[in-house]
């Protein structure tokens, strides 16, 4: 890829970063900080990118990505979760991926960022589908997928159905193994998939009080009403009926046994006093998987561990990835693990 974005043969064309919108503000702190990490993202060398995807990826579907204008390194896909934009979750990331030896590419999933597209598939199948036509439109073919939450999600679809683009899975407090029977069986601080939406999709000061109290185990002490409303108008105000069709998609008659096994190694961060997710999914997972996984518990951490333990959860990513995968005599792909 060229400092200018430009076309891959059979692929669709990168097209310059168009950039947000947003609403008027006298003084906001949420569209400064946005500012601010957007030139962190910048200054390790990152550019934006928007890229139009043709079928059957979606007509008219739109993928924003923040890549290096050449990577040349080894690329590591980095998947967000529900809220702010990818460089809100991704900032503090890239440095030390960069410093590993990594190329870091971040994409905003549809309906978050400056992704959308006019589809009505609301699947992580379909999140994962775009995902895999914006990276064989920048050119690269294999990568590793690091996935949070949401991010998570839509990073197990890609592992199950493009296996010969991605070498290893980081799922990171990514609830795959949940069922829908689980949230009426108190399971979850919510009853229900639209209890769940009115907490992930927070419209009132209120609800982000309340959502940062569940993920982080400490969470500021002081959160001025004025600051939340804030940054719902800045950053959690668009796509909000598509966020939580998402939502209904991803949860509704969910069950275990329709997930597949992935055949990629696979590393499993979890916050130890995650409420969001909590551990009995990690668990879950572990088992479902199999021995090609490892389960990693970060203390004193909740659901939004990738913020409240970025060091430390970044360093168990870099550590992994920098093991080396062996050939099994079968021919498979298998971790060295350590």
């Amino acid at each position: 890829m060229a400092s200018e974005p430009t076309a891959v043969a059979g692929a669709p064309a990168p097209l310059p970063a168009a950039p947000r919108r947003r609403p008027p503000c006298v003084l906001s702190f949420s569209l400064a900080r946005d500012r601010f990490l957007r030139r962190r993202f910048l200054s390790a060398g990152l550019r934006p990118f928007s890229i139009r995807l043709p079928s059957p990826a979606g007509a008219g579907t739109t993928v924003h990505v923040w890549a290096p204008p050449r990577p040349a390194r080894r690329p590591v896909l980095l998947l967000h979760g529900f809220g702010a934009s990818a460089t809100w979750q991704w900032a503090s990331y890239l440095r030390p991926l960069l410093a590993a030896g990594f190329d870091p590419i971040v994409p905003d999933l549809l309906f978050f960022g400056d992704s959308c597209t006019p589809a009505a598939d609301r699947s992580e199948v379909f999140q994962a589908t775009a995902v895999k036509a914006a990276m064989d439109a920048i050119g690269v073919r294999r990568f590793d997928v690091v996935g949070v939450s949401y991010g998570g999600f839509v990073a197990y679809q890609m592992a199950a159905m493009y296996p010969e683009a991605v070498d290893r899975a980081v799922m990171v407090c990514a609830g795959v193994c949940l069922e829908e029977t689980d949230l009426a069986a108190g399971l979850f601080p919510v009853a229900g998939v639209a209890e769940a939406a009115e907490l992930l999709v927070p419209s009132r000061p209120a609800d982000v009080r309340r959502l940062v109290h569940l993920t982080f185990v400490r969470p500021p002490p002081i959160m001025p009403s004025c600051f939340l409303r804030d940054y719902i108008n800045v950053m959690g105000s668009d796509h909000n009926q598509e966020k939580t069709e998402l939502l209904h998609t991803l949860i509704n008659g969910r069950k275990l046994s329709d997930l597949p096994k992935i055949s990629q190694p696979t590393l499993i961060i979890w916050g130890e006093q995650d409420q969001v997710f909590p551990m009995e999914l990690a668990h879950r997972l572990e088992r479902h998987l199999g021995e090609k996984s490892r389960l990693v518990v970060i203390k004193k951490a909740g659901h939004a561990v990738n913020l409240e333990k970025d060091k430390e959860v970044c360093k168990n990513i870099v550590q992994y990835l920098r093991e080396p995968i062996l050939s099994a005599p079968n021919g498979e792909k298998e971790a060295q693990l350590h």
